[in-house]
């Protein structure tokens, strides 16, 4: 007879809280990824309303309203739920369509694709890997050289200025 094992409905939750800029580097030095999941209830202490709708529920915000649809400067954007570093300023480009919009992310490690067909649309998700916050979408219009626009929620990420972290080192 087989001994039974009882199932544990648990949670792994990394007390890590939101990530600040200053961490993302100390992320990127680690060779493994350690997955970040959290109830409800833990991601809605952390985060704003806004960005709970977005990144845990698949909300979208409305084109042209987000933080960094025209953002500039130089730097990293980091997911705003647990800090892994997604996308590089020099990857990102005008596409005017109202999202921050990137040509590749930091490595292929950094996000996950899946298939979305919400809203009478196929598409193509992307969820940050290490916590599964939904970012936005990726389409096959972009500029070269990898011919993609990954179309990101501003409330999904988080820019970091490393460039002076970086001088001072």
């Amino acid at each position: 007879m087989k001994k039974r094992i009882p199932k544990i409905n648990s949670v792994i939750a990394v007390s890590i809280g939101l990530v600040s800029c200053e961490a993302v580097g100390e992320l990127e030095k680690k060779d493994s990824m350690d997955k970040l999941v959290k109830t409800d209830t833990e991601w809605k202490e952390v985060l704003t309303d806004e960005q709970f709708y977005v990144t845990r529920q698949a909300g979208t915000e409305r084109a042209f309203s987000g933080e960094y649809w025209n953002h500039k400067e130089k730097g990293l954007y980091a997911c705003v739920c647990c800090g892994s570093k997604l996308f590089r300023s020099d990857a990102k480009f005008d596409s005017g369509c109202g999202w921050p919009s990137y040509f590749e992310p930091v490595s292929e490690r950094a996000i996950t694709e899946r298939r979305d067909i919400s809203h009478g649309m196929i598409r193509t998700e992307v969820t940050c890997t290490r916590c599964d916050a939904h970012l936005g979408h990726v389409f096959r219009d972009g500029p070269p050289p990898t011919g993609l626009r990954y179309c990101i929620n501003s409330t999904s990420i988080r820019f970091c200025d490393l460039a002076d972290k970086k001088n001072a080192e």
